[in-house]
């Protein structure tokens, strides 16, 4: 189950909504194949495992196949695992942790079951569902899990009084940056740091490696992002969220109106319509007054605290302080300097890091 859980990594970022799920299948104690849910569309874990098997010229006939989270039993994308477990004549299947998806449920133990398969589950349980977190969560809740990404210079400033904006992080830390937003479904802006920066919000310093372009959503509560901005560019897909009604959008922009987007209800609406939508990782980016808006809310579930020992000159100050921490029950789980920058990871328990390929500071 180990090994399972540790292949099922490799599809991380390539297939959200779904989770990444491993498969090992054994059989006379000898491991004759293996699988993973590579990317959307592709072939689930146990099916990419008992491809392999074929490929490799290895019968399945009595093995037992190793899986890290409940086979399925409906048609998606993909026909039922459970379907191509019962054709392959695996004899059990030992499972890591149940799936709390409505279409699934327990209806794939079922079936199994009543085919006469052995099912265990349970195995490395809490192992599994760390690395399938987002899923996990957004399955019971119908949330995405919040994380909260600020940078500040040696003295807490994170832009000038004059002049133009400009990065003060160091190379690598712009890279783990950009590996953080290919593990994420979405990223999040006010209107302050797209009118001051005009980003793009794609994912450029790293690879995407079967990664698609994150949901880019932009708070604009009073309709200031100018036209021209490249928020509204073809890269990736953009939602804008407005307080007031018939603000102007490029034509083939989403546009949603939520009349409170400065109270605690708004943002509630905000993560409920994201949920909605699938939404399982959003990365909040900046700037200063969302940051306070969603830190004062208790909405964080992790936390990344980026400091340069540089100093950028004089401007405003964002100061990460306990009371923020406590409100939002968020704990130091890592620190490191390994990109030149010191860089804090604060996380509730529930929401450690999901697993090693979640991007850290040494990557």
């Amino acid at each position: 189950m180990a090994r399972a859980i540790e292949i099922a990594e490799r599809g991380l970022a390539r297939v959200s909504p779904n989770p990444p799920v491993g498969c090992v299948l054994v059989r006379d104690g000898r491991i004759i194949a293996e699988g993973w849910h590579d990317r959307i569309g592709n072939l689930h874990a146990e099916q990419a495992a008992i491809a392999d098997a074929e490929e490799r010229g290895e019968p399945t006939e009595g093995a037992t196949a190793y899986v890290t989270l409940e086979p399925c039993n409906h048609f998606g994308r993909t026909p039922p695992c459970t379907q191509a477990l019962l054709w392959a004549g695996i004899d059990s299947v030992i499972i890591a942790a149940k799936d709390p998806n409505p279409n699934v449920r327990g209806h794939g133990i079922g079936v199994l079951e009543d085919a006469g398969i052995k099912v265990e589950y349970g195995m490395l349980e809490k192992e599994a569902e760390f690395q399938m977190q987002a899923f996990m969560h957004w399955c019971h809740h119908r949330r995405p899990i919040v994380t909260l990404k600020m940078a500040v210079d040696a003295k807490n400033r994170i832009d000038v009084n004059e002049g133009d904006s400009a990065r003060f992080t160091t190379e690598k830390s712009l890279q783990f940056a950009h590996a953080l937003r290919r593990q994420t479904d979405a990223i999040l802006v006010g209107s302050g740091t797209v009118v001051r920066d005009d980003p793009s919000l794609t994912i450029r310093h790293v690879p995407l490696d079967g990664a698609k372009q994150p949901l880019r959503i932009v708070l604009d509560r009073r309709g200031r992002i100018p036209l021209d901005a490249k928020i509204w560019n073809q890269e990736a897909t953009t939602l804008h969220i407005h307080g007031i009604e018939h603000i102007k959008t490029p034509p083939d922009v989403e546009s949603v109106t939520i009349t409170n987007l400065n109270e605690n209800k708004g943002l509630n609406d905000l993560l409920d319509l994201l949920g909605d939508r699938g939404i399982q990782e959003l990365l909040i980016e900046g700037g200063a007054q969302i940051w306070t808006s969603f830190l004062k809310a208790g909405l964080v579930d992790r936390l990344i605290h980026i400091r340069s020992e540089c100093e950028i000159g004089e401007g405003p100050v964002m100061i990460l302080n306990q009371t923020d921490l406590e409100l939002n029950n968020l704990m130091l789980h890592s620190e490191s300097k390994d990109t030149g920058d010191s860089i804090q990871i604060y996380t509730k328990s529930e929401f450690r890091p999901p697993n090693l390929a979640w991007p850290h500071p040494s990557s």
